[in-house]
């Protein structure tokens, strides 16, 4: 048993160190010590479980192909197969897969697993789930089996030719600001407490865990950037806080600062010593940096933006209630603070912003998804594209006349 600093016992395999971090250590099957740092003891014990259950269940997936279930490939595959993708995704994955896609087929052996059983798990699905959630399951369900044919536990995909049919909320759903709505937001804004963030977000399309795990040195003054290398969340369920990567490789990025967005962040470092600031700050999280592969830290104290009256740093769900407050009081309709990154989207290419520029501010992977998901043409930017078309149209008509005016004048003389 090993003792924090103060003497008291924090359980098997956890000791404090002297610089405050604790330490979470276990010898995993083959005889090999694996070792990892929090700043708290919560962090260590929910990691030193997680680890023991996914070396546990590993050696089980290893019995032998004839012999494997669903449950047991679903075990070693995410925890070894895509045990580096973010903690949302992961999270995503186990949810999808303990509540539909194990009631069904857990227990069946891989091998025997066909395309009816799959659709199966979309048919029990359409009455109760959204279309987005029947996506999901099928991208964990694919992404899955897909790993069992690469490493030739299967022979054939069993989703092939399998699809679903609820609809997914179509782009013309999605919810964001329109050019009134969002001055009136700001407006009715301004005096509240997280306005620097909300407008922060309209200026630079950072998304919610983004602005909640921005520190300080990600801010360069003098180039007049702000780097995006981290992301911070509060896991309701485990009661802690949690960094991590950004969402995919492409997240990683550093975006160029409006005069606006630097404006607010100056202001809000104006009263950084001025700002209450819990105890909690002290902690030091530890998270994956997916590109170099290294263990990194993040210190709360660093943290740009912490709540007001607690000193503590800002839970996601704070972020939506005051929102919608705010929207209230201003009379627009309900946004969620996602529906803020979809307005900067929406305002960038009204202005004119090339749809490849915009993806790779946003962090996108895919153009198609900077198109589908983020960008809404508005009723009055259709108006104004026509009126352009319009004008250039007639440009091109009087030009062609002039020329051929001054053509047959050539000819005549």
């Amino acid at each position: 048993m090993g003792k924090n600093l103060k003497g008291k016992e924090c359980g098997k395999g956890i000791c404090q160190r002297k610089d405050g971090l604790y330490s979470a250590r276990f010898l995993d099957r083959f005889g090999n010590r694996k070792v990892r740092y929090f700043g708290s003891v919560v962090e260590a014990k929910n990691w030193l479980e997680d680890a023991r259950y996914e070396d546990k269940h590993a050696d089980t997936v290893m019995i032998s192909d004839t012999e494997m279930t669903v449950e047991d490939w679903f075990n070693f595959w995410i925890g070894n197969i895509v045990s580096d993708l973010a903690p949302n995704t992961i999270r995503n994955y186990r949810e999808r897969y303990e509540h539909n896609i194990r009631p069904v087929i857990g227990k069946l052996k891989i091998t025997d697993v066909k395309p009816m059983h799959c659709k199966l798990v979309f048919n029990r699905m359409n009455e109760t789930y959204a279309g987005g959630t029947i996506r999901q399951t099928y991208i964990t369900m694919g992404t899955m089996f897909r790993a069992a044919v690469d490493n030739d536990i299967l022979t054939r995909h069993p989703m092939d030719g399998v699809k679903y049919t609820k609809p997914m909320k179509a782009a013309d759903d999605i919810k964001y600001f329109t050019v009134d709505e969002q001055k009136a937001f700001l407006e009715t804004a301004k005096n509240s407490h997280n306005y620097h963030q909300f407008a922060l977000i309209l200026e630079t399309g950072l998304r919610v865990g983004e602005v909640i795990g921005l520190t300080w040195d990600c801010i360069d003054w003098e180039k007049r950037t702000l780097t995006v290398n981290k992301t911070l969340e509060f896991r309701h369920k485990q009661k802690e806080w949690r960094a991590g990567p950004p969402k995919t490789p492409h997240s990683y990025r550093t975006i160029p600062l409006t005069d606006r967005a630097v404006v607010l962040l100056r202001e809000v470092e104006a009263m950084k010593e001025t700002r209450k600031e819990s105890p909690v700050l002290d902690t030091v999280l530890e998270y994956l940096d997916r590109r170099s592969g290294k263990v990194l830290q993040l210190k709360l104290r660093d943290l740009v933006f912490i709540n007001y009256r607690t000193g503590k740093p800002i839970k996601n769900s704070s972020y939506d209630t005051h929102l919608y407050k705010l929207c209230d009081k201003a009379g627009v309709k309900r946004v969620c603070v996602h529906a803020l990154r979809h307005t900067y989207a929406t305002r960038a290419i009204e202005s004119g912003m090339q749809p490849k520029i915009l993806q790779k501010l946003l962090g996108h992977a895919s153009i198609k998804t900077t198109m589908d998901r983020y960008v809404h043409v508005t009723d009055e930017s259709m108006e104004d594209a026509v009126r352009c078309f319009e004008k250039r149209q007639k440009e091109n008509m009087e030009l062609s006349d002039r020329s051929g005016t001054e053509i047959g004048t050539e000819l005549v003389q």
